[in-house]
């Protein structure tokens, strides 16, 4: 009952992921950035694949959930520091043009895009930690 309760809350932080990153591209106006895009194409998938087990009530899609998260994560924390340390921003954006270091929002002077997603995967792999191996019914 646990598992199923976390892989419908990974469905539901996704969700929501998805539907900001896609408010701030398609109705604020913000142009996504090269590793924006990259935490999306890890983002999207994740909707699909806890919809998928939700619906089969089969747990077993935590694992590539949470590889997906991971690296998700990684990239995000990568860009959360392109925007907020200094040395990232001059001498190691891997952003072919550069725009990966602005800051579109900037909310309590640390909530950036990138923060958020950071927040969304830190959340997905715990709760897909969180999920025990097989259907266990508890």
């Amino acid at each position: 009952m646990k598992n199923k309760i976390y892989m419908q809350l990974i469905f539901i932080v996704s969700l929501v992921a998805t539907l900001g990153s896609l408010y701030f591209s398609e109705i604020r106006d913000y142009t996504p950035c090269e590793f924006c895009w990259y935490q999306r194409i890890l983002m999207y998938p994740i909707i699909i694949i806890s919809f998928i087990s939700n619906v089969k009530d089969d747990c077993n899609a935590r694992l590539y959930i949470r590889i997906m998260a991971i690296i998700g994560f990684l990239i995000g924390l990568y860009h959360y520091g392109l925007q907020k340390l200094d040395f990232l921003k001059e001498n190691l954006n891997a952003c072919t043009d550069g725009t990966c270091a602005g800051i579109f929002i900037n909310w309590f002077g640390f909530v950036t895009i990138p923060f958020l997603s950071l927040t969304a995967f830190f959340i997905i792999i715990v709760l897909s930690i969180l999920i025990k191996k097989g259907n266990q019914n508890e």
